[in-house]
């Protein structure tokens, strides 16, 4: 006897057999999950919403549906050898030669259903074998990173030895302040989200936008291998778009980190290094500033001089601030590019070192 039993009204409206594993195209269009999926189990089978046809690379994400359009638009069916439900886990075996075993999890995220499909193959990659240190990154103590109030399902930092506070960033999702001032931030991304940033254009004025900052940078929590397994955009595309982002804005990096709780290390200690070399650039700065405010640099000296009334910019403060600071006073200062020395020489004027 199959494992439909008789033959379902589902299995009627499509033409097939009930011991068939078929997917066809999910016919809703506001639905972000493109595929339907009916698993041959039980009296009327499983249908499920998918995001892909098959978990070739990574875990696939489910959902039910009410059940099979008659309309849905078929495009692959294979023959079952074996459906069986174990616990939580349904252990599907097709009869075809490759990519015919898998399984789906069901398990519930937040109080609501939610099932995985995966290989064998697809399970270890998620798991890839590494473990993420508790070690304080760098040995530093007693930093605040900065959610933006509008990150949906925020990384909490938990493992790290941070502390965390809510609040409205102009650009990243993940930010290190100074004085008030943002000097470093991450935008964080799903591989879903950034190929829909890259193909809607948006992606350019994100990236204008951070590299303002003194430090940023895009961390994706996936691998890159993946852009080259997209089905519903041109994997060459999406590619190109990131090499173009990358050559137009070479300071802002677009680091591909393999999985979530991976790009949350990335961030946490990429946050805490640029907090270090802040505050590193703070007080060269200010070392610098009293030799210049007790007369001349002497020859020798193991600092970097004033030339001819300019300034390193290694040695200066955030352009950012520099540039508040000089709109506020009416100076012309472009977006981007450095800042001009007669602009940093005002600031630094303005702003005397303590005695």
């Amino acid at each position: 006897m199959s494992a439909c039993g008789p033959v379902c009204r589902s299995c009627a409206y499509a033409g097939f057999v009930p011991d068939d594993f078929v997917i066809a195209r999910n016919p809703d269009p506001d639905s972000r999950l493109p595929y339907l999926v009916r698993i041959p189990l039980g009296p009327q089978g499983i249908v499920l919403k998918a995001r892909e046809t098959w978990p070739r690379t990574a875990k696939v994400y489910c959902h039910r549906a009410e059940d099979w359009p008659a309309d849905a638009e078929v495009i692959e069916r294979v023959g079952t050898r074996s459906c069986v439900r174990r616990g939580a886990a349904i252990d599907l075996v097709l009869d075809r030669g490759r990519e015919n075993r898998s399984q789906l999890v069901l398990t519930h995220v937040r109080g609501r259903e939610a099932i995985f499909w995966q290989t064998a193959r697809t399970a270890k990659q998620a798991r890839p074998g590494v473990r993420a240190p508790s070690a304080r990154a760098g040995g530093h103590t007693d930093v605040e990173i900065v959610i933006d109030v509008h990150e949906r399902y925020a990384w909490q930092f938990t493992e790290a030895q941070v502390s965390t506070i809510r609040r409205a960033l102009a650009a990243g999702d993940y930010a290190i302040e100074r004085d008030g001032v943002v000097v470093a931030a991450v935008e964080r991304k799903s591989l879903a989200d950034l190929v829909s940033t890259l193909t809607t254009g948006k992606m350019r004025y994100l990236l204008a936008e951070l590299a303002t900052l003194p430090r940023a940078a895009v961390v994706v929590e996936d691998r890159y291998s993946r852009v080259f397994t997209l089905t519903r955009v041109r994997p060459a595309v999406v590619a190109d778009a990131l090499a173009e982002c990358q050559a137009r804005f070479p300071s802002v990096p677009i680091v591909f980190t393999d999985t979530r709780s991976l790009a949350q290390q990335w961030t946490y200690r990429f946050l805490v290094a640029c907090a270090a070399e802040q505050d590193a650039d703070t007080l060269a700065l200010d070392r610098l500033d009293g030799l210049v405010t007790a007369g001349p640099v002497p020859e020798g000296a193991q600092t970097r001089r004033f030339v001819e009334g300019r300034i390193p910019a290694a040695a200066g403060p955030p352009t950012a601030v520099v540039r508040a600071w000089a709109r506020e006073q009416g100076w012309p200062v472009a977006d981007r590019g450095r800042i001009r020395p007669e602009i940093l020489t005002a600031y630094l004027a303005a702003h005397p070192h303590p005695d």
